[in-house]
């Protein structure tokens, strides 16, 4: 069982809550660590990794290589720290639980968990959600529509 963080960066991570999270999800989930990699990296490494690999030409929040047999999560992802601080500013988050936001998101999908439809995305929310609630980050429920104002 190895599982590895990497900080490809000079920005500060949590490490041991990372590592934390990753686990967490993983033994929630039903699943054993194979050989897991978590690198946390600037947009300029993971737009080259978006180009190469999926034949996109921008930075994205996080991309997962998932590699698993049965239970055992074999795998890697990578996490753009840039992205993470952006998308803290942009929806008035903390950086912190932005990052472990996008962690989790990462080990869903090492999972198997996808964000490609309206279904699945509700899906990841929802266990995000559940995810950083375990760690003590209160969430907001959303207001249903006919209570929205405005």
């Amino acid at each position: 069982m190895t599982l590895e963080i990497y900080n490809s960066t000079k920005k500060q991570i949590p490490e041991q809550l990372l590592e934390k999270a990753v686990l967490s999800v993983f033994e929630h989930e039903g699943y054993v660590v194979e050989s897991v990699v978590c690198v946390y990296c600037g947009n300029k490494m993971i737009q080259r990794i978006n180009r190469e690999f999926l034949g996109h030409d921008y930075p994205t929040d996080t991309i997962t290589f998932r590699y698993n047999k049965g239970n055992e999560v074999d795998g890697e992802f990578y996490i753009s720290l840039d992205v993470v601080r952006e998308n803290a500013a942009k929806f008035n988050v903390d950086v912190q639980e932005e990052l472990l936001r996008v962690t989790f998101h990462s080990a869903l999908h090492l999972l198997g968990y996808d964000d490609q439809s309206a279904e699945d995305r509700t899906l990841m929310q929802e266990k995000e959600a559940f995810y950083l609630t375990s760690f003590g980050i209160a969430i907001p429920s959303p207001v249903p529509i006919n209570e929205q104002k405005g």
